[in-house]
């Protein structure tokens, strides 16, 4: 699933309205009418919505297949990856970012994080048990100053 910086995606996009999304994909399968709906797409979709029932942000999980099935962005592979390496071709092919408590905030309006779920060995089944290298285990999108709070 391509991502669009400060956009979200083509499913979900920020200001959308919650019907809109929701002719694209289908009611949510956890969340109905709250603030945060998780919907049953591939890889899913986590999208939290403001009072107003628009889109606020978008967020796209690891499928853990890999490749096609997961984030993508300018051919990246963003998720499911090592968040090092995520973070090295992004900032190579020019998107800048601040580095936050669970990943990098990229000034295109993008996050990419992970919570530490996964483990190195996941994606490297050579890795030692104390390898600490993070798992880029999700993308959240849009506009920067959501991340940066300004």
């Amino acid at each position: 699933m391509e991502i669009i910086p400060g956009r979200g995606v083509a499913l979900a996009r920020i200001g959308d309205h919650r019907s809109q999304v929701e002719d694209r994909i289908g009611p949510p399968h956890h969340g109905p009418g709250g603030e945060r709906a998780v919907y049953d797409t591939s890889p899913m979709l986590v999208i939290t919505y403001a009072a107003d029932s628009t889109v606020e942000l978008v967020e796209i999980s690891y499928s853990g297949e890999g490749g096609d099935a997961e984030a993508q962005l300018d051919g990246i592979q963003l998720t499911y990856r090592f968040l090092d390496d995520v973070v090295s071709d992004l900032h190579a092919r020019g998107y800048a970012s601040t580095p936050s408590d669970i990943g990098h905030d990229f000034h295109a309006g993008f996050s990419v994080w992970s919570m530490h779920s996964r483990w190195a060995r996941d994606l490297d089944p050579e890795a030692g048990e104390d390898d600490e290298r993070a798992v880029a285990e999700g993308v959240s999108v849009a506009p920067y100053t959501y991340f940066c709070g300004e």
